[in-house]
């Protein structure tokens, strides 16, 4: 091997991924190099050699890309949550639709052009929900988002990506937790009281903010709550959430709300919806508005059709597709979004749906039993994508129509794969840019019975 680490080469950036490292070529390594953009002639100082690949960082650069553009973040780098700040938006758009379709056929092996993606008109302040891990460093209390590939908190009061108003809350927290000494929780050692700092906000500005605790209460929280609402009278609810586990799940099972209501109403595709802070909710609406067009497009529905919504949450998709079904059957195996979901149906006075707390196949058999039968099917899993178990549910099911929503392009390629061979064709995709300036991308597809 020529090189070795710690060794410093020029390098030109020919690619680059959707984590946000470039990629060059020397002497038969393939080189990721981070926060490099396509373009750029670099001295890269390697980190790490192996075989065939090696890891390194940008020391120098020499000739600038063209897309390149002056980073305005001051963490950028240190923290973990944005990739795409050095470069301009439309490569960043770019690098997302070319990701999904090299994933595509990577992994799924499907032969199929994605529609162009669908960027945001806003790629800043775009969030309307933020979870700040809390720690203790030499002294200082720090507030912000962990560093790359590691649990140490990264001071960052005012996230580019979050509501500006979310600083002052921040702020007030900090004066609260040093005037009352208030114990920050060690994860290593499992002790301490507040974990996370949890903050939503919707369309008009109404906070929701929750602190997740390792107890069953707060000490002083007549102090906190003075604080907070009289710095931000936006604030309708300061909610607890706790959370006495060993883990890194931020959120426990169980909110007390100590002052206002446990919960904040935004407006999505014409209907309103409550959020409390259990309830999944996509974090850029104005983006989750175009999601949910092209998912309605891809549905295709008439009036005719029973429609089945799977992982369906508080019931955002089914509800917005509710007018133009027949029939709309939430399935979701949380209870207190189900709760959420009927109660979301009753206050936009929404009939035609109805909501069934159980697993896929379970509720398949329950409606098979009342002859209730799926003509389309939405489903919208986490980032692991569809269980076996669903994957056969859905096949076993026969939809003419199945609209499959994801935020992981792999899981998505392979359950598609999984799909096309029991007899559905993946005919439409569309990526959608719900993170802009993060490596993340949404993307929607349609597939059809075969």
């Amino acid at each position: 091997m020529s090189v070795r680490k710690n060794d410093r080469i020029e390098l030109e950036i020919k690619s680059c991924t959707a984590q946000g490292d470039g990629i060059g070529y020397y002497d038969g390594l393939t080189i990721f190099v981070a926060n490099a953009a396509v373009g750029d002639v670099v001295i890269a100082h390697l980190l790490k050699v192996k075989s065939k690949i090696a890891f390194a960082k940008v020391e120098k650069i020499i000739v600038p890309s063209q897309d390149r553009i002056e980073v305005d973040c001051p963490v950028f780098s240190k923290c973990g949550g944005c990739t795409f700040r050095h470069i301009s938006y439309e490569q960043e758009l770019e690098i997302k639709q070319n990701e999904v379709a090299q994933t595509m056929k990577r992994i799924g092996h499907i032969e199929i052009e994605p529609q162009p993606i669908i960027g945001a008109k806003k790629y800043n302040r775009y969030r309307n929900k933020a979870q700040y891990p809390i720690s203790i460093e030499n002294g200082n209390l720090k507030i912000g988002f962990f560093a790359p590939r590691s649990h140490r908190v990264v001071d960052c009061r005012d996230c580019l990506l979050q509501p500006e108003s979310f600083e002052n809350i921040l702020e007030t927290f900090d004066k609260w937790v040093t005037e009352n000494e208030i114990n920050i929780y060690d994860e290593i050692a499992h002790r301490g009281l507040l974990r996370h700092i949890y903050i939503r906000q919707v369309s008009g500005g109404d906070t929701l903010v929750c602190a997740v605790i390792n107890g069953d209460s707060l000490p002083h929280t007549d102090r906190l709550i003075e604080g907070l609402t009289r710095n931000n009278p936006k604030i309708k609810g300061i909610v607890l959430n706790v959370n006495k586990h060993k883990t890194n799940v931020i959120l426990g099972k169980k909110c007390v709300t100590i002052w206002g209501d446990g919960y904040i109403t935004d407006k999505l595709c014409g209907l309103k919806f409550r959020i409390s802070p259990l309830s999944f909710y996509q974090v850029n609406s104005k983006q989750t508005e175009k999601l949910y067009e092209k998912a309605a497009e891809y549905a295709a529905l008439s009036g005719n059709e029973t429609l089945f919504d799977i992982y369906c949450g508080i019931g955002t998709i089914g509800l917005t597709l509710a007018s133009k079904a027949k029939q709309v059957v939430g399935i979701e195996i949380v209870p207190d979004a189900v709760e959420n979901a009927k109660e979301n149906a009753k206050i936009n006075g929404i009939e035609n749906a109805r909501f069934i707390c159980s697993d896929a196949a379970k509720a398949a058999e329950q409606l098979k039993s009342e002859g209730v039968f799926a003509d389309v099917v939405v489903v919208d899993p986490p980032r692991k994508g569809c269980s076996p178990e669903l994957l056969n549910t859905i096949i076993e099911m026969s939809p003419d129509r199945l609209v499959y929503i994801s935020c992981n392009p792999a899981t998505l390629a392979r359950d598609c794969a999984i799909l096309d061979n029991h007899g559905y064709k993946t005919s439409h995709l569309t990526p959608v840019d719900m993170f802009p300036r993060t490596g993340h991308v949404e993307t929607v597809v349609l597939m059809s019975r075969k």
